[in-house]
């Protein structure tokens, strides 16, 4: 396993066996308040990530023993002038979408609070595995802001617009079981597990077609909130980047000559 570190508050560990990669979240001592060097230093290790070919999955984890990430840096923000703020929107703003725009699956490994950007950040993976310590919210409304890092149009493309509505507008903190219950996370594991159980995930995903997991990521992304008529034709885009690729040719192979394949990732 290898490390690389951006700025002082992101690490990037990458899983050299499984084509797995760590964006881990490591500002210990705010939490994980997403500050703007903070913001600055994500959207840097997505840009490596995103243009690593030997990466099929990428974890998004916190190197905090009680949480994901608190959301936004208001003690940061509490200095902060009308000209700043709007200075740091587009920063902070960027980290949410390149998380979101990672071309290929990414899993969050949830624990301890989740809440705010924090969750917005974890809302922005494909999947969610949260441990029982979990707790997670968009309280933004009850300090006068709301969700600005993609959480008023995610968290209802998983729960639906009127659960969605009514967590919002309460900022109400769910613990994990009622968080699972509610489809607001997609795993929930025992205490302390969540890291682990995200990874295994994460290998499972991987051992998979890189091309194909791209592909299929896309078609899922854009195909969003299309009409079923679409939906279908970029369903076939998709499948068109795929089909006349290395990829499909050796997964037919190896399915023949019952073997792993070995993925050409082209």
């Amino acid at each position: 396993m290898s490390e690389e570190r951006f700025g002082e508050f992101v690490l990037v560990r990458r899983h050299e066996e499984g084509h797995v990669a760590e964006l881990a979240l490591d500002r210990p001592k705010a939490m994980n308040a997403v500050s703007t060097e903070m913001a600055r230093s994500v959207s840097a290790a997505c840009a490596a990530l995103a243009a690593d070919r030997e990466v099929r999955v990428v974890v998004l984890t916190s190197t905090h023993e009680r949480a994901f990430c608190v959301g936004a840096d208001l003690k940061e923000r509490n200095s902060f002038t009308d000209a700043d703020l709007h200075r740091q929107r587009p920063v902070t703003r960027g980290a949410y979408t390149d998380v979101l725009e990672l071309p290929m699956p990414t899993v969050a490994a949830v624990h301890g609070f989740a809440l705010g950007g924090g969750f917005e950040l974890a809302l922005s993976c494909d999947l969610i595995v949260a441990d029982a310590t979990a707790v997670v919210g968009l309280p933004e409304v009850s300090v006068g802001v709301i969700p600005g890092g993609g959480g008023t149009q995610l968290l209802p493309r998983r729960v639906g617009a009127a659960r969605a509505a009514e967590l919002i507008f309460t900022a109400r903190r769910l613990e994990a079981p009622e968080a699972r219950e509610l489809g607001l996370v997609d795993h929930l594991v025992d205490a302390g597990r969540d890291r682990e159980e995200a990874l295994a995930l994460a290998a499972r995903i991987a051992g998979n077609s890189p091309v194909g997991l791209r592909a299929a990521k896309r078609a899922l992304r854009l195909g969003q909130g299309l009409d079923l008529r679409a939906g279908l034709e970029v369903e076939d885009a998709a499948w068109r980047t795929v089909a006349f690729s290395g990829d499909r040719a050796e997964g037919v192979a190896a399915f023949n000559e019952k073997r792993k394949p070995q993925w050409p990732g082209e």
